[in-house]
């Protein structure tokens, strides 16, 4: 049964709209206009048209942010992604970590994108949760009334690569260099954070999951459904994506099922500054990344080569 960790007022959430400016050297943007509620900000989240993909001045709903997250655990590279029922738009995407960025920090985007990952991305051991540092500084623990995380151990979280085209908020560049993209179909601003994980080798018996919060009724309420991890790990081959997706439960990947799977539009093809897709079709995805999605990965290898020794040494004692 979903067990609810957090329950929050969503009115105290308020964002700004933008006006942004791109051209062949960057992109900047800067906060217009009143701070808006969340039912105000997606009322104004209505697809635009821009014709010029690379130099344009607009105004748009809002600034969200999204982690592409690459977790290390045992040695080896996994995407993360999360799964969610996005009410505003009626469909069920696997999508990075991410969020709408509140008016206090739209010029440190970077501080969302930071507690995202720790809201969204919740890491079990047998002895409790694991909390986490951005390089010296600890991330919140958001559940702790909930959950008990554990003191001595921790994960750490780092900057990982950037972006070739600087962003900036008004005359500042932001640091880390995410990605930007203007999304079309919800007239918003989108940036990208690439971070890296790294799981302590002291962490025996992982498991993940996604806690993400919902509306219901006049409250956002965060649960956590065992059932349901709703966090997949997609590995990494010499720093490529492999098309298999995993969940992790108590240190064992299973294979999780990719039939009618759609990928959110940070997946799809972006021209210039902008996306105009509001998701991409798994099969559509892999062929656009010349992925064969039936070629056996070193992971599948590895696991096929140990279930061969074995099978080898079951053998070897029935003789």
């Amino acid at each position: 049964m979903p067990r609810t960790l957090i329950r929050k007022n969503p009115s105290n959430f308020k964002t700004l709209p933008l006006h942004v400016e791109a051209g062949a050297d960057g992109l900047s943007y800067q906060s217009i206009g009143r701070p808006l509620n969340f039912a105000q900000t997606l009322q104004r989240r209505k697809a635009i048209q821009l014709p010029d993909h690379e130099r344009f001045a607009v105004e748009l709903a809002n600034l969200g942010v999204s982690v592409r997250l690459t977790l290390c655990w045992q040695h080896r590279d996994y995407w993360v992604l999360v799964r969610q029922r996005r009410q505003d738009r009626g469909d069920v995407v696997l999508k990075l970590i991410s969020g709408y960025v509140p008016a206090q920090e739209l010029n440190l985007p970077l501080h969302t994108a930071v507690q995202e990952v720790a809201e969204e991305c919740l890491l079990e051991t047998p002895e409790g949760w694991l909390g986490g540092r951005f390089n010296d500084t600890w991330l919140p623990a958001p559940y702790a009334a909930a959950l008990h995380y554990r003191e001595a151990l921790s994960f750490n979280l780092s900057p990982h690569t950037g972006a070739a085209r600087p962003v900036r908020c008004g005359s500042q560049q932001l640091i880390e260099r995410p990605r930007a993209y203007v999304h079309l179909p919800t007239a918003s601003l989108q940036l990208i954070y690439d971070l890296r994980l790294q799981v302590p080798k002291e962490a025996k018996s992982l498991s993940l999951f996604h806690v993400d919060e919902r509306l219901e009724g006049d409250q956002l309420v965060a649960r956590l459904d065992r059932a349901r991890p709703d966090l997949y790990l997609m590995p990494l081959e010499d720093g490529k994506p492999l098309p298999e997706l995993y969940t992790l439960k108590k240190d064992r990947l299973v294979p999780a099922s990719t039939r009618g799977l759609y990928l959110a539009e940070s997946f799809a093809q972006q021209e210039g500054w902008v996306v105009k897709d509001e998701r991409i079709r798994w099969k559509d995805w892999l062929r656009q990344q010349g992925l064969a999605p039936n070629r056996p990965s070193g992971l599948q290898r590895i696991t096929g080569k140990a279930k061969a020794l074995l099978q080898m040494a079951r053998g070897g004692l029935s003789k």
